[in-house]
């Protein structure tokens, strides 16, 4: 294996098999018209005739209503084979689908669907206060959706398909607070779902569970590479994906062969899944991604699980997984920290530099530059900077890693602002801009301390000056209006004002100091001069 450090480690030479993801369902519909193609969470399933017709009709309903190619259209709806067909009726119409996460603050939806100048918007009908945020607001109810399926079908001809039509959007947090979005191309998908092929040989015989909702690149996998082979996706229910008993049985009834979630979900499956009591050996892949897996659950999984190979991925929305790490079985017995995330796939590169685009040495730090074709187009509606060189265009991932012999890459952390909970990216500039829409908060302040459990603890200053301060039980029902759950803070504090920088910015170092020491030495909140409450 070549060196990491500063050099490609591997070659974009591969042609890919596909570059539209409308393709995929196409050829399958056409092989395996009457095999299952998507399981509904209430049981209910579509065979692959079904799905490519139904899709066809979405197709045709977007263009009655004016979407023309390079438009965008969101889904703001629960994960069904309902909003699973619709999304590829987006793409027939060659418009880009835009998933949200309709459980949110209504607000962020709106500035998403603003943002991105969403031309329709299918909306779960329970929904409230999306009224005007585009041109068609679609409340998909059942009357709604037997009106789409009676549409003419639109079908396109291969021809008039482009790789560089845009696929999706994914919105993730934004440096300043404001989601950004994640422009991906079909060829961007395509060539990152082909490098999964070259990895994981997926075939007609997978049943794949799909856990992360539509709105987290994570389901990229489960929700495109089997249709790619005529596999099966099987989505789990978004309460049952929280419960892990009743998880261990969906991933033993359905005899699923591919898994694919974060640690943290894992975790929870191997402390209270029962596992050793369902038969899940079935599972030939077991995926993870989205934070560091701790060695004693991991170890404690596996155990369970002896059968599937495990591999540790790693990637952003904006480059979708480019590094992996086949985890070795047994786990040495003295392995005590995180694997590493491993090396390049088959068809990207990574170069680690330092502040100077330079490279560095190997086992010294550096920021992880990654290209390839599965490598996004760019931001919706932002300047979009890359490392040009020799004609290739290095996307800047904001990580440090380093490389270790015999390993590969080894996470180091981020040198901005944005960390990782329970598989979610998360802004902390957009955790704050949440809390400032608080009346009685003047300032806030959100950090990160690296917690067992979760990944992360997201702990917030406020200053509110105005007696009485907020309760703790009402900044977390306010949190639970204004932000997605996975943001929600752990510890709220409040304080007479935050500590300063000279140029008066605030002094984020000195209340990651403080947090610090209380947690490592249970020193009194008192003792920095914070008062208030912690939500435990």
């Amino acid at each position: 294996m070549p060196a990491l450090s500063g050099k490609l480690v591997s070659n974009c030479a591969m042609e890919t098999e596909a570059f539209h993801l409308c393709a995929y369902l196409e050829a399958s519909a056409s092989r395996f018209p009457r095999r299952f193609a998507v399981f509904d969470p209430d049981g209910t399933a579509l065979t692959y005739e079904e799905l490519n017709q139904r899709a066809n009709r979405v197709a045709g309903f977007l263009v009655s209503q004016g979407v023309r190619p390079g438009d965008r259209v969101a889904l703001v709806v629960p994960k069904t084979t309902v909003a699973y067909t619709a999304l590829f009726g987006i793409m027939k119409a060659r418009a880009a689908y835009v998933p949200i996460d309709w459980t949110g603050p209504i607000e962020r939806a709106r500035s998403i669907i603003t943002s991105c100048q969403t031309r329709v918007v299918f909306a779960d009908p329970k929904l409230q206060g999306l009224n005007g945020a585009a041109d068609v607001l679609v409340p998909l109810d059942a009357v709604a959706w037997d009106a789409i399926l009676d549409c003419d079908p639109l079908e396109i001809e291969p021809a008039e398909r482009r790789p560089d039509d845009l696929a999706y959007i994914l919105y993730t947090s934004g440096s300043s607070g404001i989601p950004k979005g994640v422009m991906t191309t079909q060829s961007n998908a395509t060539g990152y779902l082909d490098w999964c092929d070259d990895l994981f040989a997926a075939s007609e015989q997978d049943r794949f569970g799909n856990h992360a909702p539509f709105h987290f690149a994570m389901s990229i996998v489960d929700m495109f590479l089997p249709i790619k082979h005529g596999g099966s996706v099987h989505l789990v229910p978004e309460e049952l994906g929280k419960n892990p008993r009743e998880l261990a049985s969906f991933i033993a009834n359905h005899r699923l062969t591919v898994w694919y979630s974060t640690p943290a979900i894992l975790g929870l499956l191997a402390e209270f899944g029962n596992l050793s009591r369902v038969d899940c050996s079935s599972l030939r892949l077991v995926l993870f991604a989205g934070e560091a897996f701790p060695i004693k659950k991991l170890r404690q999984i596996m155990e369970l699980w002896p059968a599937p190979a495990y591999y540790n991925l790693w990637g952003s929305t904006e480059t979708n997984a480019c590094t992996y790490k086949l985890i070795p079985k047994p786990i040495p017995a003295d392995r005590a920290e995180p694997y590493p995330i491993g090396r390049s796939g088959s068809r990207c590169s990574t170069m680690v530099l330092n502040d100077d685009a330079q490279p560095v040495t190997p086992g010294e730090e550096g920021l992880l530059y990654i290209s390839g074709p599965s490598v996004f187009k760019g931001y919706w509606g932002r300047e979009t900077v890359f490392l040009e060189r020799d004609g290739v265009k290095w996307h800047n991932t904001g990580d440090v890693v380093k490389e270790r012999e015999g390993e590969g890459l080894v996470y180091v952390g981020r040198r901005d602002r944005m960390v990782k909970r329970r598989g979610f990216r998360i802004e902390l500039g957009e955790v704050e801009r949440g809390l400032y829409q608080h009346p009685s908060i003047t300032e806030a302040a959100a950090i990160a301390l690296p917690d067992s459990e979760s990944g992360m603890r997201i702990i917030a200053y406020l200053v509110a000056p105005r007696e009485p301060r907020p309760s703790i039980v009402e900044m977390k029902a306010f949190c639970n209006q204004h932000l997605p759950a996975f943001m929600n803070p752990d510890v709220f504090l409040f304080a007479e004002a935050l500590p300063r920088t000279r140029s008066n910015k605030v002094d984020y170092q000195t209340l990651i100091r403080r947090s610090q020491a209380e947690e490592d030495q249970k020193v009194p909140r008192s003792a920095f001069g914070i008062g208030g409450g912690s939500s435990e």
